[in-house]
């Protein structure tokens, strides 16, 4: 029996345990640094179609529908004006047990805990050294508690500590001179928007998202991106985003870009910035990344979530067909999105009123052409 260590219990790393925990030949242990799995209560996720159809491998199907939400459409706005631009309609790609899917980032960690055995959850580990000796890997945590595996995952997130071991610190994520701001809102105070649909308001270096998690009509999820340029001393100030008169400073920033309707009945606020990928790490013989670790896109095409279940499942039949090929088939993957979401961001932050108006003549064009959308989004959204 193969031995599987995957440091990270996010959602990939919890993802391909459930995957691997049902192959006879593998025993899968996962080891989180942190004390327990950390997860928002109130934040939200976006699942396009190409998770939903990996999740449901696993029984998400089964998930009470209460506690998820499928989208019909896109509808882009201008945020300066409140006016809506055109809608997309995501539905079109929806098959009758795979839909676009939005729910809590905690429900879904949930659900991928509740289905692993409490054992193979091992706790207040914090990887210290990777070390290969011949086909087996050597595993430090906590400076002298030691185990040895033949494959191993690594899916600690964006600022993957064991990244920086297997590449001498070499490949580090940069900032993406934006900020990330999170809340939730009130269903009544959403004014005409449709509950139906997820809202993408678009500004000057700014532009964010609104839509529900679930059929209980509770609070939406807001996210919103800001283009904000901080320096190195800011970066490295981890307390920063906690600090009163910066948080103020953000919030005054939002004031000449959003509606006070909106912005004054967020709760649950944060914000925090966004760091991306630069480069690829391809470590050697059964040594793999998966999720953030492997690649962090910035957010502006939702596919985090996905690219990270999606990746897993790659990574799962590579190594159970013995296939070698795993980093060549998910570069071209990762290069196609990050391209889109990095496309998205510009478009939306557009602020010169001609180009704007271009913008949204092509939006309205676009959001209609079935060739443009089965290019742009099918080729990411179908497996």
């Amino acid at each position: 029996m193969k031995k599987i260590a995957i440091i990270g219990a996010g959602i990939s790393g919890l993802f391909i345990a459930n995957l691997f925990k049902e192959n006879p030949n593998y025993h899968v242990t996962i080891y989180e640094k942190n004390s327990s799995i950390e997860s928002d209560e109130g934040y939200g996720i976006q699942l396009s179609n190409n998770s939903i159809k990996l999740l449901n491998r696993i029984g998400f199907n089964t998930l009470d529908n209460k506690d998820k939400f499928n989208p019909e459409k896109i509808d882009f706005y201008e945020l300066k004006q409140q006016k809506k631009i055109c809608d997309l309609n995501i539905s079109e790609f929806n098959s009758e047990d795979c839909k676009y899917t939005a729910l809590k980032r905690s429900k879904l960690i949930k659900f991928l805990k509740d289905r692993l055995d409490i054992n193979l959850l091992k706790y207040n580990h914090n990887i210290s050294k990777i070390e290969k000796n011949n086909d087996q890997i050597n595993l430090i945590f906590n400076e002298n508690n030691k185990v040895i595996c033949d494959h191993l995952i690594i899916s600690d997130g964006v600022f993957s500590k064991g990244k920086s071991l297997i590449s001498d610190n070499k490949i580090k994520p940069v900032f993406n001179n934006s900020i990330a701001i999170r809340g939730n809102i009130s269903r009544n105070k959403l004014n005409e928007l449709n509950e139906k649909n997820i809202s993408l308001f678009m500004g000057h270096n700014f532009h964010y998202v609104i839509y529900p998690v679930n059929n209980n009509n509770e609070a939406f999820n807001f996210i919103g991106v800001l283009k904000y340029k901080l320096t190195a001393n800011e970066l490295e100030n981890y307390s920063l985003f906690k600090d009163v008169t910066f948080f103020k400073g953000i919030k005054d920033n939002l004031q000449s870009k959003t509606s006070s309707t909106i912005l004054d009945h967020l709760t649950n606020i944060k914000c925090f910035p966004i760091f991306v990928s630069k480069g690829f790490v391809k470590p050697g013989k059964n040594i793999f990344l998966i999720g953030d670790a492997f690649y962090a896109f910035p957010p502006s095409f939702a596919q985090g979530a996905s690219q990270s279940i999606e990746c897993g499942s790659e990574l799962f039949d590579c190594i159970t067909n013995n296939k070698n090929n795993f980093y060549d088939n998910r570069i071209l993957k990762v290069k196609m999105i990050n391209n889109r979401s990095k496309l998205n961001q510009f478009a939306f932050h557009l602020s010169n009123p001609v180009i704007v108006f271009l913008r949204n003549i092509s939006l309205k064009i676009l959001t209609k052409n079935k060739r443009f959308l089965e290019n742009y989004l099918g080729r990411i959204y179908k497996n």
